[in-house]
Formats: C-alpha cells, structure tokens, sequence
C-alpha cells in the first residue's frame, strides 16, 4: 500500500502519456491504422535533416556547458561559502524560462543593449539575433546550472585525502586534476550530460524565440505537427523517434556505482 500513489502516479503521467504517444505514432492525420509515418521519417531528408541538427545542436549545448560548468563547478567546491555560491547558481533556474528568453531578447536584439554597448566603443551593430550562435548561447546558459550540481556534488564527495596522497606522491596540480579529481567525478560528468542533452533535444520554444524560423529541430516539428498541421500521428511518431534516442543517450551514460563493502 506504501508504494500505491508512486505507482498511480507513474501510471498517470509517464505510462500512459507515453503509450498515448506510441498508439497515435500509427495512425494517419485520417484517423486509419498505418506504418507510413515512420515510412515518411526515415525516407524522407527533411526529417532526417532535423534529426541531425537536433543532436548537432544537443551536442552542441552539452559541451559548451560541460566546458564552463566543471571548472565553475570546481572552484566553487573550494571556496568557503560554497553552499551560498551554489545557492546563486541555482537562482536563476527558479526564473520561468519565457522570462529569460526575452530577456535574451532584449540584450541581443538590433537595438538591444549589447549592440548599444559595441555602438559606445565604435563597433557596428551586430545582427544576433536568430542565429545560431545565439540560440546555442542562449540555451546553453540555461542548461548550465544543470550541470554545475550534479559535478559539483561528485567533487564534494572527493575526500580530502585523495588530494593529499596525490601530491605526496610528486603529482602536480594538472596531474591530481586529470588522473584523479576528474576520473573520480565521472558520474557527475555523465549525470549532467544527461540532464542537459537529453532536453536540448526536443528544444521548440527556444528555437522560435531566438533562433526564429531558422532553427529547424524536431521539437519544432513536434510543435507544428500538433499546433498547425493538426497531423497528431505525424508529431507522435517524431515523438516516439525523441523518446527512442533518449534512452540511447541514458543507455550510453549510465552510471552504476560500485556499493563499498563495509567493514
């Protein structure tokens, strides 16, 4: 009986919907039981052409946040009010994501802020906006408290005397950090991969805000399909190709700890 609201909430919001997703992927906008939307994914380029510029663009997001959270990550680890550092590093996920898409709006656009700032040190004005250096700098933004945590916990987990061994052991500071600190943290690496590839996947509003009608992924697809062309088994059929290459991505960064044998 304990474990009866887990399991109805389970059966509610993620099988259900999830089944829902894969009963409409074989059905045609006319409402007949066919296989000719996966026929029409994987023959047609377009749709291939999106499935490639979504995990272009998710690996694009994902490393960019790797790349600046593990040292901020890192630093923060060591500093001695690393709990209220962490805390402003949460902050800004506590703001709706709509908010900070226009506010990104505002800074990049023509007459925007940044532009302002160039035209004060005799810069020309920048077109930014809706591109796809914005819309990946955007997002990665976004992501990036995402993966800061789960490192920022493995790097919390390292016993000081991990470090101390290291350099007693004639280890240098690049040496400690690449043989010892980054292996050790591996499951946080591969924790926050996921939490931010896994979503920068299926990215629609992102996409339209601030990359415009350029950005051509998936969730836009999703979006059109559902909102627009009203072809339901068209979008569950890109939904159900979304859900099959998210598992293949937790599939591949799985983490299993090894448990410690006590003493």
């Amino acid at each position: 009986m304990f474990y009866t609201p887990y399991f109805l909430w389970l059966a509610l919001f993620v099988i259900a919907p999830v089944g829902l997703i894969f009963y409409y992927s074989f059905f045609n906008i006319r409402h007949q039981f066919t296989f000719d939307n996966y026929a029409t994914f994987f023959s047609s380029g377009t749709y291939l052409t999106m499935t490639a510029n979504s995990v272009l663009y998710a690996f694009l997001i994902t490393l960019i946040s790797l790349v600046i959270s593990y040292p901020m990550a890192l630093v923060i680890s060591r500093l001695r009010h690393r709990d209220l550092w962490i805390l402003l590093v949460i902050l800004p996920t506590w703001i709706n994501l709509l908010l900070k898409a226009y506010a990104f709006i505002g800074l990049l656009s023509h007459d925007g802020l940044v532009n302002q700032l160039f035209g004060l040190v005799g810069i020309p004005t920048q077109h930014m906006l809706f591109t796809d250096a914005s819309f990946i700098l955007v997002a990665s933004y976004i992501q990036i408290p995402f993966m800061i945590l789960p490192i920022y916990n493995s790097l919390t987990d390292i016993s000081d005397s991990y470090i101390k061994a290291s350099h007693d052991l004639g280890a240098t500071n690049w040496q400690t950090l690449t043989k010892v600190i980054f292996p050790m943290t591996m499951p946080g690496v591969k924790s926050g991969i996921q939490i931010v590839f896994i979503p920068s996947l299926s990215l629609f509003m992102l996409s339209r805000l601030i990359g415009g009608n350029k950005i051509i992924t998936l969730g836009t697809a999703v979006e059109e399909h559902f909102l627009t062309t009203m072809n339901w088994g068209m979008g569950s059929t890109i939904g159900v190709v979304l859900i099959i290459a998210m598992v293949i991505a937790m599939m591949l960064t799985n983490t299993q700890r090894k448990r410690r044998r006590q003493a």
